[in-house]
């Protein structure tokens, strides 16, 4: 199994673990925080099932349906999660502000402790597979499901610390008051992820720098005159090239095939290993470029 495919098992099996104790004390105690943490853990468990069918799908081989793969599963589970923790961010606004303007006395404050406590170490643990696993792979799901994750630490450690408080000073105004902090946060956190996430799916091209790198690349081949129609998009973990070299038109098909296979593996050579690189090469005996300009224009 995948390492990625390993995070989203764990994910999906803490969130179900926490979903249980936390409506259960939620329930008993009548804790708003807790019940709102436990719908929180709800939406992490729908939410690590779909990455798990997402990446399960990304991974798959292009196909008679889907000549390019589905790598596109990948920012839009991204798109989706984020999409997810801000909508459970602003639940958690209005439940905070709910509970401002209609104050609630909680029950069975020790219960509740000792839930978010064992909720905090087992998120914290959580947390840290996950950064691992993010950092090792590069892959987009897992880190938005690390981010995720990471504010759900956040927000049981707020939670904890409220109940907390107020088992010893009775000021039950700290509770509400920290989940507003703990939403905006949360909202802030996520719009990186929906950012990168929308880019993909739009077909963004490389960073400036990635695309410099090509094209010194092509400059240091000296059988290829020029180049144009330089293409880049980014799908996931895969990345897209395509470009025109121009060669001397005395050069036969077969060497200028073997120079292109060349610059092909030397480009691919630029991105980490975990990146599928993908490159279209378009021969060219003479530059068109001027020819076929206002075609090409984009």
């Amino acid at each position: 199994m995948r390492l990625e495919k390993k995070a989203t098992v764990a994910s999906s099996s803490v969130a179900a673990l926490l979903v249980f104790l936390k409506l259960a004390v939620g329930i008993l105690s009548g804790s708003i925080a807790i019940l709102a943490s436990a719908i929180d853990s709800l939406l992490d468990l729908i939410v690590s099932l779909f990455n798990y069918f997402a990446l399960h799908n990304a991974e798959k081989n292009p196909d008679e349906k889907f000549h390019f793969g589905r790598s596109k599963l990948e920012p839009l589970a991204a798109v989706i999660e984020g999409t997810i923790i801000s909508l459970s961010a602003l639940f958690i606004l209005y439940e905070a502000t709910s509970k401002i303007l209609h104050p609630v006395t909680m029950r069975h404050m020790s219960e509740g402790i000792m839930v978010m406590i064992a909720s905090f170490v087992i998120t914290a643990l959580l947390v840290l597979f996950l950064n691992y696993v993010a950092e090792k792979t590069k892959n987009m799901v897992i880190k938005a499901d690390a981010l995720h994750y990471k504010t759900d630490l956040f927000s049981n450690g707020a939670v904890l610390l409220a109940l907390l408080i107020i088992h010893y000073t009775g000021q039950e105004l700290i509770d509400p008051i920290l989940g507003i902090g703990i939403a905006i946060y949360m909202i802030y956190s996520t719009l990186p992820i929906i950012k990168e996430g929308v880019l993909m799916l739009l077909d963004v091209a490389l960073d400036k720098e990635d695309v410099d790198k090509i094209i010194q690349a092509l400059k240091e081949e000296p059988e290829i005159t020029n180049y144009h129609y330089l293409r880049t998009r980014v799908s996931g973990s895969h990345i897209f090239i395509s470009f025109h070299a121009v060669f001397n038109n005395e050069i036969s098909l077969y060497n200028a095939h073997t120079i292109a296979d060349k610059v092909e593996a030397k480009i691919k050579q630029l991105f980490d290993d975990d990146k599928k690189v993908h490159i279209l090469v378009h021969m060219d005996p003479y530059d068109d470029a001027e020819i076929n300009e206002e075609e090409e224009e984009w």
